[in-house]
């Protein structure tokens, strides 16, 4: 006895009419649900652009029926928090630095951990993350000993606060490199020989017949400033060309690069931008660092 074989129907999908080449879209209509959910979103959404601020116009956004402002709210706890903090804000901000006398634990802490938070909002953006620079762009490491205007706290305050070559700070630090090259100073060959001087005192290799040339051209127009030796000046924020530490690179064509055009770094001021206490606190985080005299 045979079984007997059923016969299953495929029911065929209509097609929407439309058809690229030959190839025919069917008609498959989303699931009810999926369209219902879609609906309650667009409601939803409809509902929040109403009742929250959301949609942008020329000088603000719509303030929404339920008179919600995250910007005040954000503004109303960072107040909470300066409010609690307000005695040792006002305690960190009379301090002598300079003082031999230990710092409270307490107070150090603070200005420590606030010193971190405003180096990493407004300086790391030129010095990193980490403090290290960036050797070839123009931005410090301050984590060596090497300072171009002094590494002690009294001389980071200071710098933090006017900053360097800035023209809104009449007391920032300033000095001027002349433009040995551009402003014909000095001839394409004495830039060559004076090069080969710097190569050579700070014991790289070097051609030592232009070098000796270079030691005339070197006292001649660099002295004064980077000093008979060569170790620099913090005075006029001149660095010292004898060590390995270089601001925008030691070699051979970055030095005629800056021998001929000169260099013109410059820091903002971060007086009246940042409070007393804030600029003391990152003087203080820089100097903890490890690079700090």
């Amino acid at each position: 006895m045979c079984a007997k074989q059923v016969k299953k129907t495929v029911k065929e999908v209509s097609t929407t009419g439309h058809s690229w080449d030959g190839i025919e879209e069917l008609n498959n209509p989303l699931p009810r649900w999926w369209v219902w959910v879609l609906y309650l979103c667009i409601i939803w959404g409809i509902g929040y652009t109403i009742a929250y601020p959301a949609w942008p116009m020329l000088t603000r956004a719509t303030p929404g029926l339920i008179g919600s402002d995250q910007r005040a709210d954000v503004r109303a706890e960072i107040q909470r928090f300066d409010d609690a903090n307000a005695a040792v804000k006002a305690q960190l901000a009379a301090v002598d630095l300079t003082s031999a006398a230990p710092m409270p634990p307490e107070l150090e802490a603070y200005a420590l951990n606030e010193g971190a938070s405003v180096f990493k909002n407004n300086c790391a953006q030129c010095h990193g993350a980490g403090a290290a620079g960036v050797q070839g762009k123009g931005y410090p490491n301050l984590l060596d000993n090497d300072w171009l205007w002094g590494g002690d706290i009294e001389a980071i305050h200071t710098t933090v606060t006017h900053g360097i070559r800035n023209t809104t700070d009449a007391d920032a630090r300033l000095s001027e490199m002349p433009k040995f090259g551009v402003d014909g100073l000095l001839t394409k060959e004495q830039i060559g020989q004076v090069v080969e001087y710097v190569l050579q005192v700070s014991g790289q290799d070097h051609d030592a017949a232009l070098a000796a040339e270079g030691a005339t051209i070197f006292a001649d127009n660099c002295a004064a400033c980077h000093g008979d030796d060569a170790k620099g000046n913090r005075d006029v924020g001149a660095p010292n060309l004898t060590d390995a530490i270089w601001l925008y690179g030691g070699d051979r064509d970055t030095l005629t690069y800056t021998v001929t055009n000169a260099r013109y770094g410059v820091m903002p001021s971060w007086q009246g931008k940042l409070s007393e206490d804030q600029i003391r606190a990152v003087a203080l985080y820089v100097h903890s660092l490890g690079g700090g005299e």
